[in-house]
């Protein structure tokens, strides 16, 4: 993998490691230049740099075998930790992301397109039923009806680019306070409770959901909350079935206790 980096870069640079589980990002330095560099990244990653939501694209270099090379400009800065994910900085990036119609528009013309949530349920419905684990499981069973229950909250909601990996390791702060949203590989067309949803029920305290979602740029109400809950329940459901299919059951057990969690709040809320 080096070696592909190297060819993009040519002679004279240091390139090492950046981590990772895929391997396909390093760090390289040369004199006074420090980039970051990335095999076969996000294909919109040059609207994401031009809007100001990752740090600045330099150059895109394919190479001999067909991968793309992206080097970025490399920033000081650090990974948010849990707690800073309360930051007004955190919603505020969120909401121009959400609003972006250059990111939209990108996204549409790779041919993506927003999934229906009738037609996400029919889909995990089937994969329940042909689970003889899941069939028969009655914490799952009721995340079905909960499903079934607030599926019309779901409908007629804006469709916007959605990261979908809101995990506080994928946001990192400058020294000048500036705040990025890294790792874009999961994104997709979807209603924004998908990302805000998630922030909300990691990371910020139940008593705090109205100021961060003011920050947002959203009010909380019943609806908003069916919607939220909603795509939780779906979320977990589903990987409950991908970690049963792989036989993780530690990560399945993980998984029905949130499950538990869900059902109980829902039941709590909306009865």
């Amino acid at each position: 993998m080096k070696r592909l980096f190297e060819q993009a870069l040519g002679p004279g640079w240091n390139i090492q490691s950046a981590g990772g589980l895929t391997g396909d990002a390093y760090i390289a330095e040369k004199e006074d230049k420090k980039l970051f560099l990335k095999r076969n990244s996000s294909p919109f990653l040059a609207v994401l740099s031009a809007e100001g939501f990752v740090p600045k694209l330099v150059w895109t270099k394919r190479i001999e075998n067909g991968d793309v090379i992206t080097a970025q400009e490399w920033l000081d800065g650090r990974k948010l930790e849990p707690e800073e994910m309360q930051r007004k900085e955190v919603a505020e990036l969120l909401k121009k992301i959400h609003a972006s119609s250059e990111l939209l528009h990108m996204l549409m013309r790779l041919g993506i397109k927003a999934v229906p949530t009738k037609e996400q349920f029919d889909m995990l419905y089937m994969d329940v039923s042909d689970s003889p684990f899941m069939s028969v499981h009655q914490e799952v069973q009721a995340g079905l009806r909960w499903l079934e229950e607030l599926l019309h909250a779901t409908e007629n909601q804006s469709q916007v680019v959605c990261h979908c990996d809101l995990n506080h390791n994928n946001l990192m702060i400058t020294e000048d306070e500036t705040v990025y949203l890294v790792d874009w590989d999961n994104a997709t067309i979807a209603d924004p409770i998908i990302d805000f949803g998630t922030v909300l029920m990691r990371y910020i305290p139940r008593d705090d959901w109205s100021r961060w979602l003011d920050s947002y740029g959203e009010n909380k109400d019943q609806q908003l909350l069916k919607r939220m809950y909603w795509y939780l329940i779906a979320e977990t459901l589903h990987y409950i079935h991908w970690h049963y299919n792989r036989n993780e059951s530690r990560h399945v057990q993980e998984r029905l206790e949130d499950l538990i969690h869900l059902n109980q709040e829902a039941h709590t809320m909306f009865n």
